[in-house]
């Protein structure tokens, strides 16, 4: 019995609106962490620089899972926590009020003089039914009843000498209150579902009319984020080539525009070899099978040309990574193997293989011998590089950054550096062994982000409702009025009034004294009203 109890009141702790606002802090709290630390799921190379820079407090913010917050233990307890407390507090709260539109209006208080609002008059007249029926036609659009009381035992159910006239409304606002809390559950459970049906990629694609991508596989990505039931295999496949990039600056250098001339291709269109056109926009994604392809950023992609004493040549295309936000100051390394056939021995032609690492200015600016960027438009591309040739490393099967050259290649003597320069568009040097180096120019790339989330249209949804129904809690107000006509001596009838704000008593006063004058007036016209249909009458049968 005694855990019987215990679970009981646990049960009703954890299912009352007060735990359910301290969830949703704790939520709210737990999601601070997330927004200022690195996150593994967005970019896991920023939280090993974070561990690396933070000795000391890294390995404890990673044993709590600060950097993965949103999968961690405690943010998906605490969410599993607030789910389970809002659906035991609202249940409860929407039978009851269910319960309450059907019930009638409570009827009024033995001593209206002890309600916050009260009025008493006294009107000429007899006739209390016809003075309640006034009464109830005024109070339209209130929920209402009226009670009749009989003057004495025995006497005719017509002859009435008190009739209460109950009226109630603002049940609107109780019900914008449910709809607001039900929409955060729906919220919830669709930001849930996102989080198991979505997946997110990113690649970077060279604006030069080429081959592009196509998302039929995560290995067709940069990067890769999938939800907890996505394996990868039912992609949308979805093939976009970009043709050019534009992007418009102020003179100081700051964007004003961007855009990308795309062509794509996505159902039937992948069976005909149909490529349909788009101009792809900042917040203007292409939308297609479920699937949405946004414009995430740009750069440029250096072209270098390499011509081995042999005279082949290979020519190389790859993104940089700008330095600079501003001027676009790019950084980057490009890998040169020899064509096959140039060298018989494996050996000899890893010794051979040409790597180049240096900057890439859009717009050239020299201050002495040091390349910087003055503009962020390519209007006078160059490059500072240093060449190196040897083992790059290209065999080693290790991993390598896209955007620079193995250190420790270079540190073993491996890869040497055999010269730096600097080069505009179209020019090159040769190396003491005769091969040369040029530098053809540049084009930008654009890096596309494929978003899928079924879950997006609901999200929105449930957001919207919960603005309408907290607008409509907000706004609607709750106040109960009774009227109590009693039979008074002479041919007079006593009114009382009182008055009771369920809600907030902010203008409740200038309310309640405007309705008392409507319905006293109502019940003053009720009586003459009276009169003359029963002269009427008496005329006709005359």
């Amino acid at each position: 019995m005694r855990l019987l109890a215990y679970a009981r009141n646990t049960w009703r702790t954890l299912t009352s609106m007060g735990t359910a606002l301290v969830l949703l802090f704790l939520l709210a709290l737990g999601a601070i962490p997330g927004a200022l630390l690195p996150q593994r799921s967005l970019n896991e190379t920023k939280v090993a620089e974070y561990l690396a820079e933070h000795p000391t407090i890294g390995p404890w913010l990673d044993r709590v899972q600060a950097f993965d917050v949103f999968s961690s233990f405690w943010f998906t307890a605490i969410y599993v926590l607030l789910f389970v407390s809002l659906v035991g507090c609202l249940t409860p709260r929407l039978a009851e009020h269910m319960r309450s539109l059907r019930a009638a209006p409570v009827a009024a208080p033995r001593n209206l003089a002890r309600l916050p609002k009260h009025h008493t008059a006294e009107v000429p007249g007899d006739d209390v039914a016809a003075m309640a029926a006034a009464v109830d036609d005024q109070l339209s659009g209130w929920r209402r009843s009226t009670r009749q009381t009989p003057e004495g035992a025995g006497a005719a159910p017509a002859a009435t000498s008190v009739a209460e006239i109950s009226a109630e409304k603002g049940y609107l606002r109780e019900f914008g209150n449910i709809v607001f809390h039900f929409s955060l559950l729906g919220l919830l459970v669709a930001v849930a579902a996102g989080k198991l049906f979505s997946y997110e990629g990113n690649v970077i694609v060279v604006a030069d009319g080429g081959p592009g991508f196509c998302s039929a596989s995560p290995a067709a990505f940069d990067s890769f984020r999938a939800g907890n039931t996505v394996d990868g295999t039912s992609l949308y496949p979805i093939c976009v080539r970009v043709n050019d990039f534009q992007a418009t600056y102020l003179p100081s250098g700051q964007a004003t525009s961007f855009q990308a001339d795309i062509d794509y291709q996505a159902g039937d269109d992948l069976d005909s070899g149909t490529w349909r056109p788009y101009l792809l926009k900042v917040n203007e994604p292409l939308r297609v099978g479920g699937d949405r392809v946004y414009l995430q950023g740009h750069g440029y992609a250096p072209t270098f040309s390499v011509t081995f004493p042999d005279g082949k040549t290979r020519t190389q295309t790859l993104q940089w990574r700008p330095e600079d936000q501003i001027t676009f100051l790019s950084s980057g390394a490009m890998r040169f193997d020899p064509p096959g056939g140039t060298y018989a021995d494996e050996r000899e032609r890893r010794k051979n293989q040409i790597a180049i690492q240096g900057l890439f200015a859009p717009t050239e600016q020299l201050d002495g011998t040091l390349l910087s960027s003055k503009f962020p438009a390519m209007n006078d591309p160059a490059v500072a590089v240093d060449i190196y040739k040897g083992d790059t490393g290209l065999d080693t099967g290790r991993p390598q950054s896209l955007f620079s050259l193995d250190p420790r290649m270079i540190d073993q003597g491996r890869l040497a550096k055999v010269a730096r320069v600097n080069l505009r568009a179209g020019q090159d040097t040769r190396l003491p062994d005769g091969t040369i180096v040029r530098f053809d120019g540049a084009v930008p790339f654009v890096n596309l982000q494929v978003s899928h989330d079924p879950a997006q249209v609901w999200v929105l949804v449930f957001a919207m409702t919960m603005m309408a129904g907290l607008l409509v809690s907000l706004i609607v107000r709750r106040r109960r009025v009774w009227v109590r006509l009693t039979s008074g001596p002479a041919g007079t009838v006593n009114v009382e009034l009182g008055g009771l704000a369920r809600t907030d008593n902010s203008g409740w006063g200038d309310e309640f004294e405007r309705l008392t004058t409507k319905l006293l007036s109502a019940i003053e016209e009720a009586e003459p009203a009276r009169r003359r249909d029963g002269t009427e009458k008496e005329a006709d049968r005359a």
